[in-house]
């Protein structure tokens, strides 16, 4: 299981006959030289850590150190209970709990970087959104992880996932091809389905730049996370209807660098550009600074 691109990770699937999560799973289990039950247990913990960082700000919404967010996940859930949601109601759970786990990670709560805390809802938001509506297992979402953590591994073996170094795009970006990749196998689509997916979520967030307002990953870091979630459903359902993304994933992934490469200093999370340099969050930054 030796694979460092997505032409090798699809070949070895296809002579294996298995799917990418397997392939990751046996990757996983060579690499730490432990049996599967352990490496599905260790996987299982972090699941668990993702549903409570989902779900908590729901129950007690949480503050951020900087005071920027705090309770937009509950306030997205209480309109869900009382009319029904504009982007439909898979979205809707996606947006909610994608963002409640960075209000959970600005509080300085655990979460797992998926890959990065910046970007830590976007895979879990939707994993759960989907495993509710659909009526999912939790060994299905286990093999959406492994399938998700194949897609980082070839996207940060061969790019990068880091917003200092691609800008958001590198994060949310990657987080939302995550996705998207895992959530095409779990509705039965094949690993060229799913990398073409997963070509498509970053083909749509290309470019974007990473300017946290004052320096915190708190905004717009947390409505991006919302928006990652809402581009891997759809990238995921245009994949799953046939819609071919015509960049093959390996060619997007290299693209993607060489735009993050490309970008100024100034938008690459030095909060210097982009919103971050707006007077409003010039403002901020003057007045957190201050309370320092």
């Amino acid at each position: 299981m030796d694979f460092s691109t997505g032409a090798e990770m699809i070949a070895c699937c296809n002579k294996e006959q298995i799917n990418i999560s397997e392939a990751m799973l046996r990757r996983e289990e060579k690499l730490k030289g432990i049996g599967r039950k352990q490496v599905m247990e260790q996987m299982g913990n972090a699941w668990q850590i993702m549903r409570k960082s989902m779900l908590q700000p729901l129950r007690e919404p949480r503050r951020s150190m900087g005071g920027l967010i705090g309770g937009e996940s509950k306030k997205i859930h209480i309109r869900s209970q009382s009319v029904k949601p504009i982007c439909g109601d898979v979205t809707m759970k996606a947006i909610t709990y994608a963002m409640g786990v960075l209000e959970v990670n600005a509080s300085m709560g655990l979460i797992v970087a998926a890959p990065t805390a910046g970007s830590s809802g976007v895979i879990p938001g939707v994993f759960l959104a989907v495993q509710e509506e659909f009526g999912l297992s939790d060994s299905d979402i286990l093999d959406g992880l492994f399938h998700s953590a194949a897609v980082g591994y070839l996207i940060t073996r061969n790019a990068t996932v880091s917003g200092a170094q691609g800008g958001c795009q590198a994060e949310i970006g990657s987080a939302s091809a995550m996705a998207a990749s895992a959530v095409t196998q779990m509705m039965g689509g094949p690993p060229e389905q799913c990398l073409a997916a997963a070509s498509l979520a970053l083909s749509n967030l290309m470019g974007l730049v990473c300017d946290p307002v004052a320096g915190l990953v708190e905004t717009p870091c947390q409505k991006r996370n919302a928006i990652g979630a809402a581009n891997a459903l759809i990238c995921a359902e245009m994949a799953l209807s046939g819609v071919e993304e015509l960049i093959p994933f390996d060619e997007m992934v290299e693209a993607m660098y060489q735009v993050g490469m490309r970008l100024p200093m100034e938008l690459r999370e030095t909060a210097l550009g982009g919103v971050a340099a707006t007077p409003t969050a010039c403002r901020i930054r003057q007045k957190i600074t201050a309370l320092k």
